[in-house]
């Protein structure tokens, strides 16, 4: 006889899409603000919807966008890890859809759901291997060179499915202080690249597969 009192198997993207104890479903509008630099720190979002932008303002009152996130990637972590405040401000790009869970809820998940600590890892090991990858691109290849990385990064080249088109919310101001140059440069790459192929504008920015060989085989036409 089947035990009637067997509990269905969890599944952690279920488990982040639903409100429960110590979990809301908040959504914010475009250019809305979710926490500001130096706001307390108690709680992780999940993005179900949309894109976030993570900026870091320096005493001196420069800003530095350090990271664009997307759905199915967590934010705010850095409160599991004892700070109490937030490190950087995190504004929407567009309309999202975010899962808020409490530091109290997502340590008791962490400890009781054996899927989700493996899903929660995963994010983990990957944001730290691209913030290694981000420090070698900075000190080793030229802005030109990282401008094509992150536009290869933003549509999503080498996940799973086809690559996207990156939205034209992300503004060439926001790509040059994440590449670390001048809007005029990547100005002048982005004409670059469409002259050569690697990537054409309808709206959005497509980013085409000629552009990521040129980056890993170091085609000569990158450097003209």
């Amino acid at each position: 006889m089947p035990d009637s009192t067997s509990q269905p198997a969890f599944d952690p993207k279920e488990f982040l899409a639903k409100v429960g104890e110590g979990k809301t479903i908040v959504d914010f509008r475009k250019n809305e603000v979710v926490f500001a630099q130096g706001d307390a720190a108690n709680s992780v979002f999940y993005i179900q919807k949309g894109r976030v932008k993570v900026v870091v303002l320096s005493e001196q009152g420069k800003e530095a966008v350090v990271g664009i996130l997307g759905p199915g990637q967590f934010f705010g972590e850095g409160c599991m890890n004892g700070h109490s405040m937030r490190i950087a401000t995190t504004t929407a790009m567009e309309d999202c859809r975010l899962t808020a869970i409490t530091k109290a809820a997502m340590l008791a998940t962490l400890h009781s759901q054996p899927k989700f600590s493996e899903l929660f890892m995963a994010y983990l090991l990957t944001r730290n291997s691209r913030i290694e990858e981000d420090l070698i691109d900075q000190l080793f290849n030229s802005s030109e060179k990282r401008l094509a990385r992150l536009l290869l990064l933003l549509a999503n080249f080498g996940k799973e499915g086809s690559p996207q088109p990156i939205s034209p919310n992300i503004s060439q101001e926001t790509l040059a202080e994440m590449v670390g140059t001048t809007r005029s440069r990547v100005s002048f790459f982005m004409n670059k690249f469409r002259k050569l192929g690697f990537i054409s504008y309808n709206g959005k920015i497509e980013v085409h597969s000629s552009l990521l060989n040129a980056v890993l085989y170091d085609k000569p036409e990158i450097k003209r």
